[in-house]
């Protein structure tokens, strides 16, 4: 079903929206995206598992911030990705309890080949020189470490996560709500 349904047609367009309402609504759709891919779905397999009731053109507009969503609408995204709202819209107790739920152990040599992940390895560096860990294959890291971490790959923990498992360098993450502990492929 690509056709608006009529919960989604009444959602409110983004153009008459003050400033500060569409950044907000753009930091939203940056958060469900980054629950999308770290459950990872493609819009098109979210139209599919939701059996038509989300169109791929929909979730697609929600994500880039061009349309908002209803709170009903968004509570439904929510239930559908099984993350609290809270994670949706991007509250600190929310995020702050994903910090709890796991470890993250980043591959180190796949780390290296990613062009973009340089910010990080540089921090994970500074990480093994600290504990004297000099492996070099994996690092394991504590919760602490998980928010700087996510500070340097996205805006908040989920996005953070998402990017790490994009980059395929996450072997084991935290189990975020909803999303369960995902793992990369191990790296030989």
């Amino acid at each position: 079903m690509t056709e608006l349904g009529t919960d989604e047609a009444a959602d409110t367009e983004a153009g008459n929206l003050s400033p500060e309402d569409v950044a907000f609504s753009r930091s939203v759709g940056a958060r469900l995206r980054a629950v999308r891919r770290a459950q990872g779905m493609s819009l098109a397999e979210v139209e599919e598992r939701s059996s038509g009731k989300w169109s791929s053109s929909a979730i697609g507009a929600y994500e880039r911030g061009f349309r908002n969503l209803s709170v009903p609408r968004l509570r439904a995204l929510a239930d559908f990705y099984q993350v609290p709202m809270g994670v949706l819209l991007g509250e600190p107790s929310a995020q702050a309890a994903t910090t709890e739920r796991g470890k993250l152990v980043l591959d180190l040599e796949a780390l290296r080949r990613v062009a973009a992940g340089q910010p990080v390895m540089r921090f994970v560096e500074s990480i093994v020189v600290a504990r004297g860990d000099y492996n070099g294959r994996i690092l394991s890291l504590r919760h602490d470490d998980l928010r700087a971490l996510s500070a340097l790959v996205g805006d908040d923990i989920v996005s953070g996560m998402a990017q790490l498992r994009d980059w395929g360098v996450l072997i084991e993450g935290p189990d975020l709500p909803g999303l369960g502990s995902r793992t990369a492929p191990a790296v030989d």
